[in-house]
């Protein structure tokens, strides 16, 4: 290589060269030209020789020397000098002192220039990495713009300017095709050092994409009056976004749109002609589910915060456009809100209430032994099973219309004798699955939970302590497309997650793995954060 036998100025007018094209500290480039020529030396002086090169960063003036370690007693003598031989050269020399000995200038042969360009190459590669990560490493979340370098197996290659990025055909709007030297925006949502170098991975797909290009539109948001609180995208065909904003003169539905439609079409040609409805964020989830929902007009809506499901009750003919194409409205609606959403038409609501009244009410003529007009009574006063009946206050009983104390009284014996009944049941459908007795210690477990234990072989207090929230509640995943519901050991009607939750937990303590205590401690930080937050 030239530079290894170039005489002063040439070496550093190639380390000048190749910071500025590589984009590299100067410095970086000089270490690695010394490095190289080390290497070089020491293919000369014995690969066991402590060779160091020093290049003048302004001179250039390129100096060779050995380091010698000094021992008492030489064993190598390439690399140890005995301290009598060194306090020749120096006087002051002490044993575990390092001698640095100069040596002569090296005419370098081919063989030898090569390694050493290959040194300066792999040191200038390894920099322009590490500079190329720590440049983009701290810019992810942002929109990048960038010219397609290549097509490979349908990803595509975007030139950045300081570095080169990858759009997976994942990240890619649906039918959307790039050719060399197109330009491309996307948003950084992944760097990583990898072993060929950084990986820069760019999504058109990705619901902050859009964020991004609404606050490059709307100034409202870049400053901040307006703010993006949720995003939902059916990449290349449909979205939804909630906006709220800070001041009450400025109307975020009205900012995101812009005059004519302007602002929200520039976004909208970006995406390829993706649908978007900007919808007013509320923090209630009623209001908010209602107005995801949107175009289609909701009737009522039922909230089970436990399970953070709501029911949503439609008119019969906004049954179609409440769901959408394929169920993408509702699909949308569900995932910007972070609730699952179930849509009835009025009619299917008033037949599934008919069918709860009516479930109820022979519920409780065949546990009561009464008649249907008693059965009747209870079930539209509220009563949703025996179990509310037997803990009830006696004068609610008698508040109802022709119930005197006495009725009341008999009433909530019967279910009393009832629930003993069922009880003594479960217990003996309990032992004859083998539950083990240690079960029913943990809190929280009920004699029904215990046979449908029993049912899925959990029999020991080690079995349910073994399990996750998943397997007592279910879970759901999305496949192909399509969300597929788990079930669980337990109804989703008998208990939530975070009970389900805390029952593990306490079979966890009444099997001995934790104590009382570890339980405090995750409330006690969470209490801890909640007071100081960061």
């Amino acid at each position: 290589m030239a530079a290894v036998s170039a005489n002063k100025l040439e070496l550093l007018q190639i380390a000048d060269a190749v910071a500025r094209e590589k984009s590299i500290d100067r410095g970086i480039v000089i270490a690695a030209m010394e490095d190289a020529i080390a290497k070089a030396a020491r293919a000369r002086y014995g690969s066991e020789t402590d060779v160091h090169a020093q290049i003048h960063p302004k001179t250039g003036q390129l100096q060779l020397a050995r380091h010698m370690l000094v021992v008492e007693q030489v064993e190598n003598s390439s690399n140890q000098i005995s301290l009598k031989d060194a306090q020749k050269a120096n006087p002051g020399a002490q044993i575990g002192d390092t001698i640095a000995d100069t040596l002569p200038p090296l005419e370098y042969g081919r063989i030898a220039a090569q390694s050493a360009k290959q040194v300066i190459v792999q040191k200038v590669r390894e920099a322009e990495r590490d500079r190329q990560y720590q440049e983009f490493k701290d810019r992810i979340g942002e929109i990048v713009n960038g010219v397609v370098k290549r097509v490979e197996y349908g990803s595509v290659i975007v030139d950045l300017g300081r570095g080169e990025a990858i759009v997976r055909r994942d990240e890619m709007l649906p039918r959307e095709v790039f050719r060399n030297g197109d330009r491309v925006r996307s948003y950084i949502f992944d760097v990583r050092r990898e072993t060929r170098g950084p990986q820069i991975f760019l999504s058109r797909t990705h619901p902050q994409f859009m964020a991004k290009l609404f606050a490059q539109e709307v100034p409202e948001i870049y400053d901040g009056i307006v703010e993006i609180k949720a995003v939902a995208r059916d990449p290349g065909s449909r979205a939804k976004i909630g906006v709220i904003s800070r001041d009450s003169s400025v109307d975020p539905v009205g900012a995101c749109v812009g005059m004519r439609g302007s602002r929200v079409q520039a976004v909208v040609n970006e995406l390829q002609g993706e649908k978007i409805d900007i919808i007013p964020w509320s923090p209630d989830i009623a209001t908010f589910v209602v107005n995801a929902l949107a175009p289609a007009e909701v009737a009522k809506v039922v909230i089970d915060e436990d399970r953070e499901r709501i029911e949503v009750v439609v008119p019969d003919t906004q049954l179609s456009l409440a769901i959408g194409r394929r169920g993408q409205n509702v699909r949308l609606a569900s995932q910007l809100t972070g609730w699952d959403i179930d849509i009835l038409t009025e009619q299917e609501e008033s037949e599934r209430r008919q069918a709860d009244f009516e479930n109820s009410t022979r519920v409780f003529m065949e546990a009561l032994n009464v008649d249907e007009v008693v059965g009747q009574l209870l079930a539209s006063e509220g009563f949703g099973s025996v179990e509310d009946l037997a803990l009830v206050d006696p004068r609610e009983l008698t508040s109802i219309e022709g119930f005197d104390e006495e009725t009341a009284a008999e009433l909530q014996s019967r279910a009393r004798e009832y629930l003993e009944q069922l009880e003594a049941e479960l217990e003996a459908k309990r032992k004859e699955l083998g539950v083990e007795d240690a079960l029913k210690t943990v809190p929280g477990v009920t004699a029904k939970m215990l046979v449908k234990f029993g049912e899925n072989n959990v029999k020991t207090v080690e079995d349910l302590a073994d399990l996750a929230t998943d397997d007592l509640v279910g879970w759901t995943e999305r496949k192909d497309g399509e969300t597929i519901k788990h079930a669980g050991i337990l109804d989703a009607n008998e208990i939530s997650r975070e009970d389900a939750e805390a029952l593990v937990m306490q079979a966890r303590v009444v099997a001995g793995w934790i104590t009382e205590a570890d339980l405090a401690k995750p409330s006690e930080e969470a209490a801890a954060s909640e007071e100081n937050p960061a």
